[in-house]
């Protein structure tokens, strides 16, 4: 396989990853999202600070920009593997951990911009995306989507719909893909507990707010300045 191509990919990824649709839909509507609510340049504390049409914006482009290059690389490397290599690229490891290092890339562009001093967010949204491109996680991701809309809906946290959907994405992928989990997909097993492991880390913030009753709600609490009012 040519290592050129896998890194091309990965670069790729990575910068399209690293576009904070979070910050510059708030710097169109005259705000820097990184000094107001929770200070990240994720969809939610643009969705905080900026209302929820442009908090929506951002979430849909996190999403695509993990769904895209990741959908790309396991149709390209599927044609790549098919005619040149074998049939059977679906079942080899080398295949799936060239998917997943993608994948990972994409996922380190939103959490490490190189366009803000590499300080990016939580990757929630960007995670969503990658994940969905994944032929054997699409419709685990949806149903641990639904998960979070649930948490969110009873408790208005964000950051604890996030963990709760990590975790039961996680426990569902072991449990469904058992068989192959360790074996084939041995690329993908790594990748969705490092992946998990990440989002809950990059969370550790907010637990100890929430620990403080401090943690801010997606709507119903404390209130964010909005562009225009005065900070």
């Amino acid at each position: 396989m040519d290592v050129i191509i896998v890194a091309a990919c990965m670069v790729g990824a990575y910068l399209l990853g690293s576009i904070p649709f979070g910050w510059l839909i708030g710097k169109a509507r005259g705000v820097d999202i990184r000094e107001h609510g929770s200070r990240n340049i994720g969809a939610t504390n643009c969705w905080r600070v900026c209302g929820w049409p442009y908090g929506l914006a951002a979430f849909v482009l996190d999403v695509a920009k993990g769904f895209f290059p990741v959908w790309l690389t396991v149709g390209w490397f599927g044609l790549y593997f098919s005619p040149f290599h074998r049939t059977d690229w679906a079942d080899d490891k080398i295949y799936w951990l060239v998917v997943v290092l993608t994948a990972a890339a994409a996922i380190a562009g939103h959490v490490f911009p190189v366009w803000l001093g590499f300080k990016g967010g939580k990757a929630v949204a960007t995670s969503l995306g990658v994940l969905l491109a994944l032929p054997m996680l699409g419709w685990l991701a949806l149903g641990a989507f639904g998960v979070w809309i649930v948490v969110v809906l009873i408790t208005r946290y964000v950051s604890v719909a996030s963990s709760v959907a990590a975790i039961a994405f996680a426990a569902g992928y072991l449990w469904l893909e058992r068989g192959e989990a360790w074996n084939t997909y041995l690329p993908v097993t790594v990748f969705v507990v490092l992946l998990v492991a990440i989002v809950l880390v990059r969370h550790r913030s907010n637990y100890a707010r929430l620990m403080k009753g401090a943690e801010n709600k997606l709507w119903g609490g404390k209130k964010s300045p909005r562009p225009g009012r005065n900070p």
